[in-house]
């Protein structure tokens, strides 16, 4: 066990000073009736904190609905399994023989539970910089990759994708009104979604612009309506 623990330290980068943490952050309720139970519940909210505050540095930009996005991408159960893949953490898992026999070193839901035990167990034994430092190197590379998928694709665009995913009639846009003097004009649009049953309306300089805020009001309306789900 001590070399297993070893070579778990060596792929998490992080040297635990009391290892029995390790241990329990690595036991599922099926192995014992000491479990990781509590220290997944502490690992979630400081996963959502770390990448909250992460998200909201590096992108000044966004608005919240962007960075609620971003976030629920990034502390999903795949992407958490995907990350536990990655570091090998099946293979040090202590399961109960009929979860074991199930293939429970391999389930998302397990793997998932676990990065968010071993968040917590970093935090308790080297404290919030140390926890910092696993989060990012395991959110890294995602990160990234929806910081550029963010400043890529505009508004329009990632609700076009969001309602194709969907199955759903495309938004329909007009422009209500055009306001201003010639050279000053101020286009109000609005977009309606048929599917939901929604609209909204935006403004700008242009139309692009006016429909691109109209866009992003509906994607935070649909995020609002998401998280109270």
């Amino acid at each position: 066990m001590v070399n297993k623990l070893d070579n778990l330290q060596k792929s998490l980068a992080y040297q635990f000073s009391n290892p029995d943490l390790a241990q329990l952050a690595l036991t599922h309720r099926s192995a014992n009736a000491e479990h990781n139970e509590r220290l997944e519940f502490l690992g979630d909210s400081l996963l959502g904190f770390i990448v909250a505050e992460t998200l909201f540095t590096l992108n000044p930009q966004a608005t919240e609905g962007e960075l609620s996005r971003m976030r629920s991408a990034l502390v999903n159960k795949n992407a958490l399994a995907a990350a536990a893949r990655s570091l090998g953490i099946g293979e040090y898992l202590q399961l109960g023989t009929g979860e074991a026999n199930s293939g429970g070193s391999d389930r998302d839901s397990i793997l998932a539970d676990t990065v968010e035990a071993l968040i917590a167990a970093i935090y308790l034994d080297g404290g919030i910089d140390a926890c910092t430092t696993f989060v990012k190197k395991i959110s890294e590379s995602k990160l990234a990759i929806d910081t550029a998928t963010t400043e890529r694709k505009d508004a329009k665009t990632r609700l076009q994708e969001f309602l194709q995913a969907q199955g759903k009639n495309l938004p329909k846009y007009e422009v209500v009104e055009i306001t201003g003097a010639a050279h000053e004009q101020v286009f109000h649009v609005s977009c309606r979604l048929e599917s939901f049953g929604t609209k909204s309306a935006g403004s700008g300089t242009s139309k692009r612009e006016a429909e691109q805020q109209a866009a992003m009001k509906i994607l935070d309306a649909i995020e609002a309506t998401t998280n109270k789900a």
